[in-house]
């Protein structure tokens, strides 16, 4: 918020002199221009701080036994207030961290907090955002722990190769890093590539009781069996993802 407050600061600092150099419709037009503009970034903006809001809640009801945590938002910097409507998951990632004797997180040598590493989804449905706000009915949580997210990326990438060795697929995962073509080993030979399909082509796997995991070349699809939801985590964001619970 700090950050959208000197946005504006310095865009009213600019205002005058914008538009004493033009006539007073122009004028008029410019103003009503940038007021959109900057009541979108709050509106955005406030957005932002209601779904990490209701995250922290839903760790602090559901899940007592963490006490020292941190919860971030991934993908939310960039996005337009129209897309926000239609976005079908927000992804945060969580850490448990400790506090030293002096009162200071525990950081490691490469500046990342200590500790287990989870991440949080926020499932939504149409109609999560409206004129009032955020619908949290229309929202499904679930949190990932990096045990669960290395057998869900194994199932995944099963279902999206021709690899179908668990015990090599899930040491490619944990010591290789997630591409947009497939998983880079640290040697060559052991690469895992995915399928080439056309981009409405689907592989489809059967995960769990909860979910229903599709290999499209865009996409990690996952099809919410409870709301019958399906749910399309980019590329990106699937690497984005992966290198936070794996990275050292």
């Amino acid at each position: 918020m700090r950050k959208l407050l000197l946005i504006l600061i310095a865009i009213s600092c600019l205002l005058p002199r914008n538009l004493h150099a033009q006539n007073n419709e122009n004028a008029a037009i410019a103003g009503a221009a940038i007021g959109a503009l900057v009541g979108a970034a709050i509106q955005i903006q406030l957005l932002k701080e209601q779904v990490e809001l209701e995250a922290t809640q839903y760790i602090l009801n559901n899940f007592p036994e963490y006490n020292q945590f941190e919860l971030k938002t991934l993908d939310f910097d960039g996005k337009k207030l129209k897309d926000m409507s239609s976005t079908s998951v927000i992804t945060f990632k969580m850490t448990e961290f400790d506090i030293n004797g002096d009162g200071q997180s525990a950081i490691s040598s490469k500046n990342t907090l200590l500790g287990k590493r989870m991440v949080l989804f926020a499932f939504t449905s149409h109609g999560w955002v409206n004129e009032y706000g955020l619908n949290i009915n229309r929202i499904q949580w679930y949190l990932i722990s990096a045990d669960e997210w290395l057998n869900m990326m194994t199932a995944y990438v099963k279902v999206a190769s021709e690899e179908d060795d668990e015990i090599k697929i899930k040491k490619t995962l944990k010591e290789g890093r997630v591409v947009n073509k497939g998983v880079k080993a640290k040697k060559s030979k052991d690469d895992i590539n995915f399928y080439r399909i056309g981009g409405d082509m689907y592989l489809v796997t059967d995960y769990s009781d909860k979910f229903r995991f599709v290999y499209n070349e865009r996409s990690f699809g996952m099809f919410l069996k409870k709301t019958k939801d399906l749910v399309q985590i980019g590329r990106n964001d699937l690497i984005k993802i992966h290198k936070f619970i794996f990275e050292d």
